[in-house]
């Protein structure tokens, strides 16, 4: 993106939320925008750090595992026991969402064999 600011509209645009969303992420320090009176103007970091947020919202993160995983992006001298922690946090949800795929699968399937049961009746 070549665009070095952009306005709360455009970033609502340009990342498809609400503007309720990105208020949110400001009210709990997820972003920082600069501000110009009541105008919020969002930079190369804030456009990277949502980018980063809305990549964690997508593999099922909860907002304060994505706050560390800003925090890691943000931290200038990168210590192997944070690299460890995010490793194991994404370890764990990569199970939860392996298990989610098997439940859903099974339910696909299920519903597969009642449907054909169903329309083996007519």
């Amino acid at each position: 993106m070549s665009v070095t600011r952009l306005t709360f509209k455009e970033m609502c645009a340009e990342f498809d939320v609400t503007p309720r969303t990105l208020r949110y992420y400001e009210y709990i320090e997820l972003l920082s925008p600069e501000r110009d009176g009541r105008s919020r103007f969002y930079h190369s970091r804030e456009v990277a750090r949502m980018k980063l947020i809305m990549r964690g919202r997508k593999f099922g993160f909860s907002l304060e595992d994505i706050r560390q995983w800003l925090d890691l992006y943000d931290t200038s001298e990168k210590n192997s026991a944070q690299m460890e922690a995010w490793i194991e946090l994404a370890d764990s949800q990569m199970e939860e969402l392996t298990s989610r795929r098997d439940q859903i699968d099974e339910a696909i399937a299920e519903l597969q064999a009642l449907r054909d049961q169903v329309a083996k009746g007519l």
